[in-house]
C-alpha cells in the first residue's frame, strides 16, 4: 500500500501484523479501500447537555461527507461538553474551565491512539472549542475546526443574558412573575450558541483569525444550510491539508495570534479569550503573554455593536456579511498580518480578497472615525492588588476609572445573598475571591452577581472584582482572573470590608489603598480555607497554573 497521506493510520493498518485491527475496522463500516486512504477523525462535541450542542451530530455527519468525497476516510468520535448557562451559580460551574482541559486530553487521545491522520473537530460552546484547537496544536496534525454556529434570538430581541438580568430585575421588584416566566420560556428557542458576542462567538472569530476554519464560518446560524455547507468545505479542505503536509503550527505563529486578538478586540469580545488565547499558545509552543493583549490594544478600536455591551445580536452581524468585511478592513488599515497561513492553504490577504464591504446603512459595524472606543476594551490591569496582571472588559460606556468601598466575599454564594438582599449600594465594589483556578478550583464565571447587579440598576454605579473569570455576557466594570488568586496569599485575600479600591483603565492600574504596613500584618494573619482535593477537582488544582498564563495544566 501507499503511504502517501497515511503518516499515522499506516502503522494501524498496514501489513500480516495488523490483520486484527483491519478485522475491528471491518466491523465499524471499513472497506477494503478505505484502509487504503488517509484516517480523518471527525471529533463532534455534540450532546443534549446543552442548546449550543444539540445539533453537532447532524454537522459530524455533513463533515464526514466532504471528508470521504475528498478521498479520506472520516471516522466520527465524541468528546464531551458541559453547559456554562446552565450551571452557572452553581457548584457546577466549577467543572466548567476543567473541562477544557478534559476535551484537549481526550481529543489527543482519541486521534494519537487510533492513528488519525488528520483532525476535524466541531465545536459550539465555550470550552469545548479551545479545548479542540489546544488538541490540535498539541497534536500537530492536518486539522480544521468547525463553529456550530450561533443561535437564533429569542421573543423581542432576547437571549439567555436577558434570562439572567431578568432574575435581578425580579429580585429589585421591576419586573413581575408573569414576566420574569415570559422572558425564561422564550429566550432560547432551539441550537445554536449564545446570540451575542459572547465567549462562544467571541472564540469562533478569534480561531478563523487565526486561520484555522473556514473564512467567514464563525458568522453563520446554527440552524441553516450555509453550517451545513461549512462541515462539507471543511471536511474537503482537510484532504488539501494532508497532501500538502499543513499542520496547525505552521498557522499557528506569533503574528496569526495578533490577528486573533485584534479581530476579539475590534468586535468587543470575551474576557475569557485572553486565558483561551493565552492556552492555546502555550499547546503551540508560541510565546504569548497577557501584555502583548495590552500592546496589541493600543492600536485596535471596538468597531462593533453587539451585545453584551452593545445593541445587536450575531444572527444580526450575520445578514449584514458576518466579520470578513471588518477583517478586510483592519487588514487596509494595517492592524492584520496579511501574510499569515489559513487552512484554506492561501494567506488571510488572500482569503479577504473578494469580499465587499458591508452594505451601506449598516450601523453594527461602526467606521474607523466613528468607533465605540478608540482602543481596546480589553484592559491588563496591574498593581499591588493584581501583581501579576488582571483582565478588565471596559468598554467606556461604565466610565474608564472607579473608586470604592470594598465588599468583599469569599464565595460566589455569599455575594449573591448579598446582591439579592438589597447589601449592595453605589459605590461598592463587590469582590469575590477564592473562585481562582486553584481555589475554586475551577474558577467559576460570575454572570449570576453580575447580572443580578444590572438587572437592579446598579450595572454604572458598581465594581466588580474577582480572581474568578466572567462570562462573555457579563457587562459592565468589571475585573477578573486577579493573579496571583486568594487562594495562594495574593493581595485579594487581604483585603478586609470598607477599605478603598481604585481602578484605573486609562493607566490600566488596580489598587488596594492601604499601607503596606498594615497589608503585612494582615498577611501574618491569613489562613486559606480547605478546597476540594478529590476527583477531577482536585486533580485539577494540583496541576493548574495561573490564570496570568491561560490556567494550562500541561
Amino acid at each position: 500500500m501507499s503511504n502517501k497521506g497515511r503518516k499515522h493510520s499506516s502503522e494501524i493498518v498496514d501489513g500480516v501484523e495488523q490483520a486484527p485491527s483491519r478485522a475491528m475496522l471491518r466491523a465499524v463500516g471499513f472497506t477494503e479501500d478505505d484502509f487504503q486512504k488517509p484516517q480523518v477523525g471527525i471529533a463532534s462535541t455534540w450532546s443534549m447537555v446543552t442548546p449550543c450542542n444539540m445539533h453537532i451530530n447532524k454537522l459530524a455527519d455533513a463533515a464526514a461527507e466532504g471528508a470521504n468525497a475528498s478521498g479520506c476516510k472520516a471516522v466520527i468520535f465524541n468528546t464531551i461538553s458541559v453547559s456554562d448557562g446552565i450551571s452557572m451559580g452553581t457548584k457546577g460551574m466549577r467543572y466548567s474551565l476543567v473541562s477544557r482541559e478534559v476535551i484537549a486530553d481526550s481529543i489527543e487521545t482519541v486521534v494519537a491512539a487510533q492513528g488519525f491522520d488528520g483532525l476535524l473537530a466541531i465545536g459550539g460552546c465555550d470550552k469545548n472549542m479551545p479545548g479542540c484547537l489546544m488538541a490540535m496544536a498539541r497534536l500537530d496534525r492536518p486539522a480544521i475546526f468547525v463553529y456550530g454556529g450561533s443561535i437564533q434570538p429569542g421573543k423581542d430581541h432576547t437571549d439567555v443574558i436577558s434570562v439572567f438580568e431578568a432574575v435581578g430585575a425580579h429580585s429589585a421588584g421591576r419586573i413581575s412573575d408573569i414576566e420574569l416566566f415570559e422572558v425564561e420560556s422564550k429566550a432560547i428557542p432551539g441550537p445554536g450558541a449564545c446570540a451575542g458576542m459572547y465567549t462562544a462567538n467571541t472564540m469562533a472569530t478569534a480561531i478563523e483569525a487565526l486561520g484555522l476554519s473556514i473564512p467567514n464560518s464563525s458568522a453563520k446560524e446554527a440552524v441553516s444550510l450555509a453550517k451545513r455547507e461549512d462541515c462539507v468545505e471543511a471536511g474537503k479542505a482537510l484532504m488539501h491539508l494532508i497532501n500538502k503536509d499543513i499542520t496547525p503550527r505552521k498557522i499557528l505563529t506569533k503574528e496569526a495570534f495578533e490577528n486573533a486578538i485584534t479581530v476579539v478586540i475590534a468586535l468587543g469580545g470575551s474576557t475569557n479569550a485572553v486565558l483561551h488565547l493565552l492556552a492555546i499558545a502555550h499547546e503551540a509552543k508560541v510565546s504569548l503573554n497577557i501584555d502583548d493583549f495590552r500592546r496589541v490594544g493600543e492600536k485596535v478600536p471596538v468597531l462593533a455593536d453587539v451585545k453584551p455591551s452593545g445593541n445587536y445580536l450575531m444572527s444580526e452581524l450575520i445578514e449584514v456579511g458576518g466579520i470578513t468585511p471588518l477583517m478586510k478592513t483592519l487588514l487596509e488599515k494595517g492592524l492584520l498580518h496579511g501574510e499569515a497561513l489559513t487552512v484554506t492553504g492561501k494567506t488571510l490577504a488572500e482569503n479577504l480578497e473578494e469580499v465587499n464591504e458591508y452594505p451601506k446603512g449598516q450601523d453594527i459595524v461602526r467606521k474607523f472615525n466613528d468607533p465605540i472606543k478608540k482602543d481596546s476594551h480589553l484592559r491588563i490591569l496591574f498593581g499591588n492588588l493584581a501583581p501579576e496582571g488582571a483582565v478588565a472588559k471596559i468598554t467606556g460606556k461604565e466610565g474608564t476609572s472607579f473608586q470604592g468601598r470594598a465588599k468583599p466575599f469569599d464565595s460566589e454564594e455569599d455575594a449573591m445573598k448579598a446582591i439579592m438582599g438589597g447589601a449592595i449600594q453605589e459605590g461598592d465594589v463587590v469582590i469575590i475571591r477564592y473562585e481562582g483556578p486553584k481555589g475554586g478550583p475551577g474558577m467559576r464565571e460570575m454572570l449570576s452577581p453580575t447580572s443580578a447587579i444590572t438587572g437592579k440598576g446598579l450595572g454604572d454605579k458598581v465594581a466588580f472584582l474577582t480572581d474568578g473569570r466572567f462570562s462573555g455576557g457579563t457587562h459592565g466594570f468589571v475585573v477578573g482572573h486577579i493573579s496571583p488568586e486568594a487562594h495562594l496569599g495574593g493581595p485579594l485575600a487581604l483585603v478586609e470590608e470598607g477599605d478603598t479600591i481604585s481602578i484605573n483603565a486609562d493607566l490600566n492600574e488596580i489598587n488596594l489603598v492601604v499601607d503596606a504596613e498594615a497589608l503585612e500584618r494582615r498577611r501574618n494573619n491569613w489562613k486559606g480555607p480547605k478546597i476540594n482535593n478529590e476527583g477531577v477537582l482536585g486533580k485539577y488544582a494540583k496541576t493548574v497554573g495561573s490564570a496570568s498564563k491561560g490556567a494550562v495544566t500541561t
